[in-house]
């Protein structure tokens, strides 16, 4: 595109973002995104929680000669992401199809989107394996196709939202619009995962800093669980409101609040296992600020949109750093300061192994396998493959997956499902088994990072930046480490200098893991994201006199 040219699409964002959303102004990210948008390109954007990921497809949408699709894991986001659009002459309208509509609601919002009253369609991932939703949106003709918390795209993916993992197919049974991948937390080889899974073609990618330095991170660790509740609890009490409490379990979130509550808060429970109504009062509650404390599983978080939480308080270690990365991203949006503690013991490592990724066992492969090879003649969907088997769409969805991450099955155009010739079910099933094992290994490491930045002994900044490959020099001397180091030694310490065999973004083979991508230094230690292994932190001077141990890949491998 010429310089003219470029000046020209810059003029109409910033022109519609003012003139329909009200905006004065756009941060560079979003603008080079949404011109890439706006030109027909397939777009991976990664922006911190809170920076206007939003806005990315919003402005161009308003542009676009045909609607926006935009698939979104909660319907509190959905309902959120409707709400803050703008009324007016000019204003895009939206509707949502979602499980908390009638029949009747639904019909409606799509005749809605069908006759070009709402521009913006939002839909969860599973509403995407109906053959009628993906019918009417081929109809519709959508001109861009939106994946938001991109991230579900990835390996992990298998075990929480399987639907994400089969959106290529949707893709390209709709038309195959371009395509915009958001998410808030994506290394790199994550971010090329994403792109492959979902068949980006050469995506322009867009990754901002994920540096928040107004939020204050701690962790402090405990041999008693009774000495953790109790800090918990006065800690949320003492800070500055409003907050959120992160906790490991239903009943954990129920006890935590109720404690709260006897110290005079308005605290408030919230978890998977209470009913939409109530989950949908808590959350509005919330924003509308009569909510001192709101103590939560993990299903809390995705749909709040609130500038002024001053804190984030972790009760038991995350499953990942990931997550946690997702979850303290939601204090601290006004730029003012805010605080993200993480409290943790030993034995959370073995409860969050514990959760980590349950796939289907080999008899459920094999019995998978089995149906798709019986209509290898007149390839069935996945409707039907699930009436043969009787599984459920989850179980059903994840077993396709990972027969098709294996090799053994492949989706057609029209969302059937085939076999590969010389496949026999269970080759198949071994092959799918070995997938699912390797991202449970993955999702064990990830554990195991989360336990490394907790227990780390450097700057935390520096260690959960690395994590997401951006370099850092340290001190931040907004972390409890680089406080407690500059109380012991006032004189700024020099970073130390890098690997300078392994910089950040080498691509390396290890004699026992395979091939990795190395995320970040720490002067003494690299840490590696293994495409089979998972996370890995690898001691420098223990490879020094190994050189078969690790080696870089040249590029044309």
């Amino acid at each position: 595109m010429t310089d003219e040219g470029r000046t020209s699409t810059a003029q109409r964002l910033r022109r519609a973002a003012a003139e329909v959303f009200g905006w004065d102004r756009l941060t560079p990210e979003q603008e080079q995104a949404m011109a890439a948008v706006l030109d027909g390109h397939d777009t991976l954007v990664v922006m911190p929680t809170g920076s206007g990921k939003s806005a990315v497809y919003q402005v161009p949408g308003v542009l676009l000669d045909g609607p926006v699709v935009i698939v979104s894991p909660l319907i509190a986001l959905q309902r959120d992401q409707i709400a803050g659009l703008p009324d007016g002459a000019h204003a895009p309208g939206a509707v949502a199809v979602n499980s908390a509509l009638t029949a009747a609601g639904a019909e409606d919002a799509w005749s809605a989107f069908e006759r070009g009253e709402a521009r913006f369609l939002y839909l969860s991932p599973e509403q995407l394996a109906k053959d009628e939703t993906v019918e009417r949106l081929a109809a519709a003709r959508p001109a861009l196709f939106v994946v938001d918390e991109a991230q579900c795209v990835s390996s992990w993916g298998h075990d929480f939202r399987p639907d994400y993992l089969r959106l290529e197919q949707a893709v390209r049974r709709v038309g195959r619009p371009p395509l915009l991948a958001l998410t808030a937390t994506a290394a790199p080889p994550v971010r090329d995962e994403i792109a492959g899974r979902l068949g980006m073609r050469r995506p322009r990618r867009i990754v901002a800093s994920f540096d928040r330095p107004n939020i204050r991170l701690e962790a402090r660790r405990f041999l008693d669980e009774d000495e953790r509740r109790r800090a918990v609890v006065e800690r949320a009490a003492a800070e500055p409101k409003p907050g959120i409490v992160y906790a490991a379990t239903r009943k954990d979130t129920e006890e935590y609040a109720a404690e709260l509550a006897a110290l005079g808060l308005t605290a408030v429970a919230y978890h998977a296992g209470l009913r939409g109504a109530e989950r949908a009062r808590v959350h509005d509650a919330f924003l509308a600020g009569e909510t001192d404390v709101v103590v939560a599983t993990t299903a809390f978080g995705m749909g709040i949109d609130k500038e002024d939480v001053r804190f984030v308080l972790h009760a038991a270690l995350p499953g990942s750093l990931d997550a946690y990365y997702q979850e303290i991203g939601r204090c601290g949006r006004d730029g003012a300061p805010a605080l993200a503690v993480l409290h943790h013991r030993a034995e959370d490592t073995g409860m969050r192994r514990y959760f980590v990724t349950r796939a289907p066992d080999h008899d459920t492969l094999t019995e998978v396998a089995g149906a798709v090879q019986d209509h290898a003649d007149d390839p069935a969907g996945l409707d039907r493959l699930r009436r043969d088997t009787g599984l459920s769409h989850r179980r059903l969805t994840t077993a396709v997956n990972l027969l098709e991450e294996a090799g053994a099955v492949s989706t057609g155009s029209g969302g059937e499902v085939r076999p590969e010739p010389g496949t026999p079910p269970g080759a198949a099933a071994d092959r799918a088994g070995q997938a699912a094992e390797d991202h449970r290994r993955t999702d064990r490491t990830r554990v195991e990072m989360a336990r490394a930045y907790a227990e780390t002994t450097g700057c935390r900044r520096r260690f959960l930046l690395g994590y997401f490959g951006e370099p850092y020099e340290q001190p931040c001397g907004t972390c409890d480490r680089c406080e407690a180091r500059a109380d012991e030694d006032p004189a700024p310490r020099p970073a130390r200098p890098a690997a300078s065999a392994c910089p950040v973004g080498t691509r390396v083979r290890h004699a026992e893991w395979g091939e990795g991508t190395v995320l970040s230094e720490d002067g003494d230690r690299i840490t590696v994201l293994f495409d089979r292994a998972g996370y890995r932190t690898l001691s420098l001077a223990a490879l020094s006199g190994r050189e078969d141990l690790l080696v870089v890949v040249p590029p044309e491998e």
